[in-house]
C-alpha cells in the first residue's frame, strides 16, 4: 500500500474551494500535519466537511477508501484537501503537444479548413525543421496527412498552400480548466467542470 503515497490522487482546492492542483497523499499528509491544509470528509453531495489533521487521523477507514498503515493504525487517504491560506487560482498554458495543437486548431486542417478526425491529421511545421523551424506554438499547425505529405520540406507558399489562420500560443487558462479526473475519483466531480 505504500506505493499509493506517491500517486497523484488528491485534489487540492484553494480556500474558496476552487480546484488548483493535484498532489500525492504524501504531500497531502505533510500539508495537513502542518496545518497548511485540511481534508474534506465527503459522503455524497450533501455531506462535505473540512477536517483538521488531529481529527482526520482518528476517522475510520470506510469501504472503498485508500488507507496507509502506520504504527497508530490505518489512516484514510484524503481525496480532496483545501489549502486554507491560499486564495489564488494559478494560470497555466496547455502543454505543447499534438493534442493541444489539434484542439487549438479546432480539428481542422489549417491549409484546407477540412474538419479532420484525430487519425486523419498530424502536426505540420510551417517552417520545416530542416530549415530551422522550431517546435513552438507559432510554428506548429494541425494538417491533413495528405496535405502535410504534399508540403514536405517546403514553406507553405512554395507548395502552393496558404495558412487559414496565423498560429499563436493559446491564452493561459486557470488551472481548474486543465485538471482532469484521470482516476475517476467520485468526490472530485463536486469541484471540477468536466
Amino acid at each position: 500500500m505504500s506505493d499509493i503515497l506517491n500517486k497523484n490522487i488528491v485534489l487540492v482546492l484553494n480556500r474558496n474551494w476552487q480546484a488548483i492542483n493535484i498532489r500525492t497523499p504524501a504531500d497531502a499528509f505533510c500539508q495537513m500535519a502542518t496545518n497548511v491544509a485540511t481534508a474534506l470528509d465527503i459522503e455524497g453531495e450533501n455531506h462535505v466537511r473540512p477536517v483538521a489533521w488531529d481529527e482526520w487521523i482518528t476517522l475510520p477507514v470506510r469501504d472503498g477508501d485508500h488507507a496507509v498503515r502506520t504504527t497508530r493504525g490505518a489512516i484514510r487517504v484524503p481525496t480532496v484537501i483545501v489549502a486554507v491560506n491560499y486564495a489564488r487560482v494559478p494560470k497555466k498554458r496547455p502543454k505543447l503537444c499534438a493534442r493541444a495543437i489539434r484542439e487549438r486548431d479546432g480539428n481542422r486542417c489549417q491549409y484546407t479548413g477540412v474538419l479532420l478526425r484525430p487519425d486523419e491529421g498530424n502536426l505540420d511545421h510551417v517552417v520545416p525543421r530542416s530549415r530551422g523551424g522550431a517546435d513552438s506554438w507559432e510554428n506548429l499547425v494541425w494538417s491533413s496527412k495528405q496535405v502535410n505529405s504534399r508540403k514536405g520540406d517546403r514553406l507553405p507558399h512554395e507548395a502552393g498552400l496558404k495558412l487559414l489562420t496565423v498560429p499563436r500560443a493559446p491564452k493561459e487558462l486557470p488551472m481548474s480548466a486543465l485538471i482532469r479526473n484521470a482516476h475517476g475519483v467520485a468526490e472530485w466531480k463536486l469541484f471540477l467542470n468536466e
